[in-house]
């Protein structure tokens, strides 16, 4: 009897603390999630507050600087001063700018690192390894410091103030591209390679028709860090460009605020939540292949 009576407490100190644990780890899960929420609001703060901005009136838009609801609304006004023209251009055309140099930037990007890629991986030449070292120096370099010599480059081929001017010197592939296919080529099995041979396959072949199914999330998540870096780059369009007419978005959404005469912040706004469309849009379609580029490192042999 006197076993059977300590058996039963000894439960039920046991069944205590386990509701105990149970209700503590209720509270760190509920106290984990409050944070995160709070966390991410205060990160998602800027994008919600630019948002709201552009839906409020010139004359309000600073007098409640921290507040998210408009007190006076001038959506429709703000829109139509961004679209109307600046510097005798419309957003329009600084817009179509901008994807045209983006789009042709991407392609180029993307066909110059694969065949650097492809190269260094899988073709057998003296001196691969150390042109890919050389490749993987240069990430160490600044941007800026390539600035002069391309500037004098456009200038010796009558391209600066173009379109071109700003596509060139993304069509030649980049470090951290060539790093990234690189790394995923290297682990697909080489087999491939020579099964293709033997059944007649060009090296271009291989390259496009066996190895660029197998590194597409790769290519395609070089894709799109590519497509961000061109579509916000601000710094080499300022150098090489000149006239308003071949003006892309950053240097437009530049042209909005002036010293000199009124600023139109709310045409800026209701501009810069435009020109953030494109890249949520990209963002949100190919986050999968985003992931799954980095993540995965191609086919273990």
């Amino acid at each position: 009897m006197i076993v059977s009576t300590s058996h039963r407490v000894c439960t039920i100190k046991n069944i205590d603390f386990t509701d105990f644990f149970n209700v503590f780890l209720s509270g760190a899960t509920i106290v984990f999630h409050v944070f995160s929420c709070l966390l991410g609001f205060i990160m998602i703060y800027p994008l919600l507050w630019l948002v709201a901005s552009s839906f409020k009136s010139n004359d309000t838009m600073f007098k409640n600087t921290y507040s998210l609801l408009p007190e006076s609304w001038g959506i429709i006004k703000n829109y139509n001063s961004g679209f109307a023209s600046t510097a005798g251009y419309s957003f329009g055309h600084f817009f179509m700018n901008s994807a045209i140099v983006t789009v042709i930037g991407v392609v180029c990007t993307i066909f110059s690192f694969l065949l650097a890629a492809y190269a260094v991986s899988r073709v057998k030449f003296f001196g691969a390894n150390f042109g890919f070292g050389c490749i993987i120096m240069t990430m160490m370099m600044p941007a800026q410091v390539m600035v002069v010599p391309q500037y004098i480059i456009l200038k010796k081929l009558h391209l600066n103030d173009t379109l071109l001017a700003m596509i060139l010197p993304w069509a030649f592939g980049g470090a951290f591209f060539v790093f990234l296919i690189v790394q995923y080529m290297r682990g697909i099995p080489k087999e491939l390679d020579e099964a293709a041979m033997i059944d007649g396959c060009s090296k271009i072949g291989i390259l496009f028709k066996i190895l660029v199914p197998v590194v597409q999330p790769a290519i395609v998540s070089a894709a799109i860090f590519a497509f961000y870096w061109i579509w916000q780059d601000f710094f080499l369009p300022l150098i090489f460009v000149g006239s308003p007419k071949n003006y892309t978005i950053p240097l437009a959404l530049n042209m909005y605020t002036d010293p000199n005469s009124c600023n139109n912040y709310g045409g800026l706004f209701a501009m810069s939540v435009i020109s953030l469309l494109p890249v949520i849009l990209v963002f949100i379609k190919f986050q999968k292949y985003l992931v799954e580029g980095i993540a995965t490192d191609g086919i273990k042999g």
